[in-house]
């Protein structure tokens, strides 16, 4: 692998939520050159961020490739497009940050092997609030040879990194068991909470006792006291993201195609609800907008 003195220069492509400040910490150690299509989010200071043309430059120019996309088209358009990362002259380790699921991943990463290039799963967990701080966790699957030429640049943006044995795909897996289980929690938090709200219970009050007791979850620790109880629903996820993990999740093999994940099937319905109604801030927040309105109160902080 060709590298400077100074290490690999590392590709990005995608520099939303997730991806900026991933790609602003890989920077701080190796030259980093980026591709996104949204010309607007280079106007955000990335320093160390070299913008490139296309992903084929990024290919080009990068000894490692990592990817935050959130569709699939995206990457097949970013990966195999026109210009895409395999017409660039170097034959790169590619590094899938997103979540995508096992069989377009394992379908990913039998492609890639085509063009002579490495393929790593490796999801990350946390949301932007823990992307800005470094604190994601890391989910991958790859073989041990593979794995340590990403070791070291993964930890820069992780703060816990848990490696599975076998090929891309096992990862992906793992983080939408995960997802599934955050994304259930916070619809089955909103419910109760919104049910306090209506008998005029203190926010303070419950977060106090299911915190301290066997409610507690990442929904009543995070997203609540911080995302929905100021009225901000800025946690940073789209409901057209969690709409399509929770469809991931559904379709995986071993879910039996949703047959068995019946709450999973619960909270996707709340997710679309949101989505259909139209709540005014595209966040995974406002999946309590609609519990609200059905119940006439609000859960807010007291002014």
């Amino acid at each position: 692998m060709a590298r400077s003195d100074k290490g690999p220069t590392v590709g990005f492509l995608g520099l939303g939520s997730l991806g900026a400040p991933i790609a602003r910490r890989l920077a701080r150690g190796d030259t980093v050159v980026a591709f996104d299509p949204d010309e607007a989010r280079f106007d955000v200071v990335l320093p160390g961020v070299e913008r490139a043309a296309s992903p084929a430059e990024v290919g080009d120019r990068a000894d490692i490739v990592f990817a935050c996309l959130a569709a699939e088209a995206h990457h097949r358009d970013a990966l195999f497009g026109a210009e895409g990362l395999v017409r660039g002259e170097r034959r790169s380790v590619y590094v899938h940050l997103g979540t995508s699921g096992s069989a377009f991943v394992a379908e990913l990463n039998d492609t890639l092997r085509g063009f002579g290039i490495v393929s790593i799963d490796a999801p990350v967990t946390g949301g932007p609030p823990k992307a800005r701080t470094g604190d994601l966790t890391s989910i991958v699957s790859c073989s041990p040879a593979h794995w340590l030429n990403v070791r070291d640049l993964i930890a820069r943006y992780s703060r816990k990194t848990v490696k599975i044995d076998g090929a891309p795909g096992r990862a992906q897996t793992l983080k939408l068991v995960n997802n599934a289980i955050a994304l259930v929690n916070l619809v089955s938090a909103c419910e109760a909470m919104v049910v306090g709200a209506r008998a005029s219970l203190p926010p303070q009050a419950m977060l106090d006792v299911i915190n301290s007791g066997s409610g507690q979850n990442s929904a009543t620790l995070g997203k609540v006291p911080e995302h929905i109880l100021p009225g901000t629903f800025d946690f940073g996820a789209s409901l057209d993201v969690v709409i399509k993990d929770l469809e991931l999740f559904l379709a995986e093999p071993a879910a039996g195609n949703g047959a068995l994940v019946d709450t999973c099937r619960s909270a996707l319905a709340a997710y679309r609800l949101a989505k259909a109604e139209g709540v005014e801030i595209d966040d995974l927040t406002a999946v309590l907008r609609p519990m609200e309105r059905r119940a006439g109160a609000q859960l807010r902080w007291p002014a």
